[in-house]
């Protein structure tokens, strides 16, 4: 073998639509190391590819949500096991990602992997937790469902690039949302590849699309377009969720701003279920129960 082999170079792409385009507007930018050293060229995503993110996301939605839970349970599983497959090019990318050694990096993803598979879990049981029936007065049943909100943007978290990503990402595609997500700004390396996970594994395309660039320019869009339902607002610091939030106004989002947010949080703690609920609506049934009368008759 030559020693003068050339290595060939890993090209990054976005994933829009179950597909890998390159930015609409042909920018990308440098993606380093801890240490200032490059690792690769990132897609700089524009406006237009926020857009066509959320064209996707939107089609996807209805075959997503409609989905059962232990559907969408068994499809998260089957991720987890593609993401344990490729465990070490998720342990080389975190550790050049957020500067830390192979071993600490193995054990980031080895959370990570579990996460994924804790909310998989949770897709068919989070609907007895939040839902039920309700007690009234007269001869109905009174049903509470959970339905999930809609397209969701998600702005990942910008310090914890694989277990903050997974732990923002699976829940809101748990119970039957679709995302359109920001990747971290200096470290979208493994959200990227988290994207060639999904596409070889059973998700639908356009259930989840994944974009990098800078957080700023992608998410203004995002926030303020009338087809996205809810927005995460995890990956901005106050100065830019404050613009967010007030653009997200304008349709009546649901914002999640979580506190402490991005380089304050704790991504190994117990997560909780305050993020399977917090892109879920209730829907409420009454139906007759076929009581008759006070006297207990029925048909």
């Amino acid at each position: 073998m030559s020693d003068n082999r050339l290595s060939v170079f890993k090209t990054y792409k976005l994933y829009v639509g179950g597909k890998f385009p390159r930015s609409e507007s042909g920018r990308v930018y440098e993606v380093t190391d801890s240490k200032g050293k490059w690792l690769a060229n990132a897609p700089q995503s524009s406006r237009k590819d926020a857009r066509d993110a959320v064209v996707a996301a939107r089609k996807a939605f209805g075959g997503w949500s409609r989905a059962t839970a232990y559907n969408r349970g068994q499809i998260l599983y089957r991720i987890a096991e593609m993401l344990e497959g490729r465990k070490d090019q998720f342990v080389r990318e975190v550790a050049d990602a957020e500067g830390m050694s192979k071993s600490k990096a193995a054990a980031v993803v080895d959370a990570a992997i579990d996460r994924w598979v804790w909310y998989a879990g949770w897709t068919d049981k989070i609907g007895q937790v939040v839902g039920g029936a309700n007690p009234v007065a007269g001869p109905f049943f009174n049903l509470s469902t959970p339905e999930p909100t809609g397209v969701v943007t998600v702005l990942a978290p910008q310090k914890s690039s694989f277990l903050g990503l997974v732990s923002v990402v699976a829940p809101v595609i748990a119970t039957g949302n679709t995302a359109v997500v920001v990747a971290s700004a200096d470290s979208p390396l493994p959200a990227l590849s988290l994207g060639e996970v999904l596409a070889t594994s059973d998700l639908p395309g356009g259930v989840v699309n994944i974009l990098s660039g800078r957080t700023a320019e992608i998410a203004a869009p995002l926030a303020s377009h009338q087809d996205v339902n809810a927005i995460d607002l995890t990956g901005a610091d106050a100065a830019l969720a404050k613009e967010l939030e007030t653009a997200a106004a304008d349709n009546l989002k649901r914002v999640l701003r979580p506190q402490p947010v991005d380089g304050a949080a704790d991504w190994t703690a117990d997560p909780g279920t305050h993020r399977l609920t917090a892109f879920l609506e209730t829907k409420t049934v009454w139906h007759p129960t076929g009581a008759l009368g006070v006297s207990g008759s029925s048909y």
